[in-house]
């Protein structure tokens, strides 16, 4: 796999951070699941923002993949927050008909970060 097809992860004190600027495909999205859940173990995260807000389009397969994400986290010990999703995607989920369980929303990254309670900045969860 060349270094592109890479998603950086990013740690920010007790949360890591994924920004996704490209529209990933079937490959990338498994290998997100597996560097993801890899780096939660090794940094011991307590909160994981996902930013979805480059992707134009997101299709049944990633839409499973962010639930899935979400759940291996929670397994984890590690809250799951995606943010940035545009009204187009919101829409066409819906419209497939993904309700995606247990997968939090927030409009921004800076919102994602007060729905975990603030844990980078040393804030209790409320």
């Amino acid at each position: 796999m060349s270094g592109i097809d890479v998603i950086p992860i990013l740690r920010i004190g007790e949360l890591l951070l994924v920004t996704i600027q490209v529209d990933m495909h079937d490959r990338m999205a498994m290998q997100l699941q597996e560097d993801l859940t890899d780096r939660i173990v090794e940094t011991n995260a307590k909160g994981v923002l996902i930013d979805i807000s480059a992707l134009e389009v997101v299709d049944s397969f990633i839409g499973r993949m962010l639930a899935n994400i979400t759940s291996m986290s929670r397994i984890l010990d590690a809250e799951t927050v995606v943010v940035g999703m545009r009204p187009a995607v919101a829409i066409t989920l819906v419209e497939l008909g993904l309700e995606l369980p247990g997968v939090r929303t927030a409009l921004d990254v800076d919102r994602g970060i007060e729905l975990l309670g603030g844990p980078a900045l040393g804030r209790p969860k409320r």
